[in-house]
This record gives C-alpha cells, sequence and structure tokens, in this order.
C-alpha cells in the first residue's frame, strides 16, 4: 500500500512536479535550458502534487483562463494542462486523489467549468468529464491541390521572423477572438510553452501572417518535415500544421492558398482541425483533401452546473427538464429547467435523465441528444423532448478549442 499525501506545491517544486509529469507521459527531463526558457510557464499556482515524504510521484496542473459557450458569452475556466503519476506508484489511487482535490479546488474558487485534452480517453469520463468537441486531421496532397477560383482572394502572407513571431502572434490571436464554442483565451503564461520554444532558438517552426483590409487577421505557424530518402530522392516534404487561426473566410482562404503554394511539398498535414472546416470544398478537385481522423479534441466538466448552464444561449424551443447526476459534487444532482431563456433549477419531473459526464458532451453542441439517447447516455423518460433538446442545444458553428495546452 502506498502512503503519500495530496497539497498544492511550493515555487521549489515546480521543475520535480514538472519532471514527474514528463516522464510520466515518457518524455525525458527537461534540460536546464529549456527549463530556463520555458519554466515561467509552470507556476506553482493550481498545482496539486501527491508526495512520499518530500518525493513527488503525481501531478494534476491546471491554470486559469476564459472559454467561449455557445451564445457568445465568454466564462472563466480551469484549463488542466498536466496530468501524471510515476510508473511505479499508478494504479494506487494517487490519480484520483489528486483529481479529486484539484475539482474541489476549481469549485471552491467558483469556476463554473474545468476542461483538458486527454492523452487517455478513458481516464476521465469518471471525473465528471465529457468529449465535448471533435478535431478532424486533414492531409492535403501536393502539387495537385489547389483552390477552387471562386474561393475568397483578398490580402496577402508574409513570412514572420522567430523574434518578430514571438512578438506579434499573442496580439494577432486576442484580435481574432473566441469565434467558437470552446475557444480559449490564451494567458501571458502559456506563450513561452505553447509558442515561443518551437521558435527560438532551433528555429524548427515557420510562422506566416495573413493581412487583410484591416490589417493582420490570421497566422499559422508549421514545421517542414523531410521525406526523401534513398529510395525515393525526389519525394517532397510535408508542411505539418501546428496552429492556424484566421479571423474569416478571406484569411483562412488566403492562409491555405499559402500553404498550397510552398515549392517542394509533397502533402499538408494538420491535426486538430475544425471538424466544419470547408478545406475540401475550396479544392477544385476535393478528393485530394483527405480526413484521416476525427478524434477527441476537447474535454468539458460542468463544475457549476447552474451556472454553466444558465450562462450559455439557445436555439428556440420548448423548455426541457434535465436531471443531472453528478458523483463528485453532490450540490450539482438535481433537475434543471433548459429552454430558450436560460435554465434554472426545477423541481418538477425530469423528461430526460443524464450524468454530469454526459452533459459535457452536450453542452457544446458537438453532439445532440438524440445521439447521446441512442449510445445508452441519456435515458429518455419523455421520447418528445429529444427533438426539442437536439434544438435547444444544436450550434450552427461547431465547437473546437484549437489551443495545445
Amino acid at each position: 500500500m502506498t502512503v503519500f499525501d495530496v497539497r498544492l506545491i511550493t515555487e521549489e517544486e515546480r521543475r520535480a512536479t514538472f519532471d514527474v509529469l514528463n516522464r510520466s507521459l515518457h518524455g525525458k527531463r527537461v534540460a536546464d535550458d529549456l527549463w530556463s526558457r520555458m519554466g515561467v510557464s509552470w507556476p506553482a499556482a493550481h498545482k496539486f502534487g501527491a508526495f512520499e515524504g518530500d518525493a513527488a510521484i503525481g501531478i494534476a496542473s491546471s491554470f486559469d483562463t476564459e472559454v467561449a459557450v455557445p451564445g457568445g458569452r465568454v466564462l472563466p475556466v480551469a484549463a488542466v494542462d498536466g496530468v501524471g503519476v510515476r510508473a511505479d506508484r499508478t494504479r494506487r489511487g494517487v490519480l484520483t486523489a489528486l483529481m479529486a482535490a484539484q475539482l474541489a479546488e476549481v469549485a471552491e474558487r467558483g469556476l463554473p467549468l474545468a476542461m483538458l485534452h486527454a492523452s487517455e480517453p478513458t481516464i476521465y469520463g469518471r471525473f465528471g468529464y465529457g468529449s465535448a468537441a471533435l478535431g478532424k486531421t486533414v492531409r492535403v496532397s501536393r502539387p495537385a491541390a489547389r483552390l477552387h477560383e471562386r474561393v475568397p482572394v483578398a490580402g496577402e502572407v508574409r513570412l514572420l521572423g522567430p523574434e518578430e513571431a514571438v512578438k506579434e502572434i499573442p496580439a494577432v490571436y486576442r484580435r481574432i477572438g473566441l469565434h467558437r464554442p470552446g475557444m480559449m483565451a490564451r494567458p501571458e503564461a502559456w506563450w513561452p510553452a505553447g509558442h515561443e520554444r518551437h521558435l527560438v532558438p532551433e528555429e524548427r517552426y515557420t510562422v506566416a501572417v495573413h493581412s487583410g483590409p484591416d490589417g493582420v487577421d490570421g497566422f499559422v505557424t508549421y514545421e517542414t518535415i523531410g521525406r526523401r530518402s534513398l529510395d525515393s530522392p525526389d519525394e517532397g516534404a510535408v508542411l505539418n500544421v501546428y496552429d492556424l487561426h484566421a479571423a474569416g473566410p478571406a484569411a483562412l482562404a488566403g492562409l491555405w492558398r499559402f500553404l498550397l503554394s510552398v515549392d517542394l511539398v509533397s502533402a499538408v498535414h494538420a491535426r486538430h482541425r475544425p471538424v466544419d472546416e470547408p478545406l475540401a470544398v475550396m479544392l477544385t478537385d476535393h478528393r485530394h483533401a483527405s480526413t484521416l481522423s476525427v478524434e477527441d479534441d476537447l474535454w468539458l466538466r460542468l463544475v457549476d452546473v447552474e451556472a454553466a448552464l444558465a450562462a450559455r444561449g439557445y436555439r428556440a424551443a420548448e423548455p426541457v427538464v434535465v436531471a443531472v447526476a453528478d458523483r463528485q459534487l453532490a450540490s450539482n444532482s438535481g433537475q434543471y429547467e433548459v429552454g430558450p431563456d436560460g435554465a434554472r433549477r426545477t423541481s418538477a419531473e425530469p423528461d430526460l435523465v443524464l450524468e454530469v459526464d454526459t452533459l459535457g458532451m452536450l453542452y457544446l453542441g458537438q453532439w445532440s441528444a438524440t445521439a447521446l439517447a441512442q449510445a445508452g447516455r441519456i435515458e429518455v423518460r419523455d421520447p418528445a423532448a429529444l427533438t426539442r433538446a437536439d434544438e435547444l442545444f444544436t450550434t450552427v458553428t461547431a465547437p473546437w478549442n484549437g489551443t495545445h495546452f
């Protein structure tokens, strides 16, 4: 039996807990020079460590930011950016204790939501997280792929040097704004690890920006991966897109037009793109754009169910009464009437019954109530309520996070 304590870490324990996380994900201990540049992205605040004596054996980290929800509002959220347990201490209750401590702290501070990217999707449902947004991996063949002649042409694309990209891109991201449900603000501490380390000093990635009539309105960060070999000496490189955001269709088209114009390239590869991004129909031949996979892009946990439901917008339909069960935060359990005017607690009999992880799947509009009911995730008391719930929770734009954290 492993005896351990779970507590908030100190400033002096930041690097040791980061190393535990890195090794749990099969990475190497971070080198001194890299830590000096990206350690600012691993502050001690909101990090729970599991300790055997003075030795760290587990970590659950989060940072505060904001996320867009359906209807246009932006809510405070805890972004869980690192969860790991030392390989010789797994399956002994360490992860459960860490996640319980983290969730209790987020609730105590009054944040309505928590979110994460899941390294193993089977882990987080039992802590109340649901797969709330999907992303697709696309691959576009070159040089055959061409944008259709009626795709918008406006503005120009230019490359930035590494230091210029470090300085300018945060402001571009803020200017683009959180225009999809699930998109998140990137706090200052995110940028050193999430952006800068790819650019300096190694210059591994390239950054280009699109400028329209009103200034810079999009950017792309990508790396070039060589494919040439003795067996294929003329094989072109692959452009691997890491980060691409655009304020509108013209900027999006301009960035993709640029990527598809780079010489000596055999393909453009991009992971976690919005599932409704119209790249294929932007091409003269949509077969040149292949969707290789669709996978979870964001997991969401409603920490304050009443506040979170009341904050998002709904489409026009008759109200539905939803009963929610929450095993970790019992105060969330109960009935909620959801309608075009918002949501509130009620004592009325429920039309639909679900657990809080399923509510996380429904919340951003990625999954319909009908699909979740067919999958056995929603108990239907009134069959007519499914159609109403589908209409209420549906969003015109697919949810998408689009930020590595």
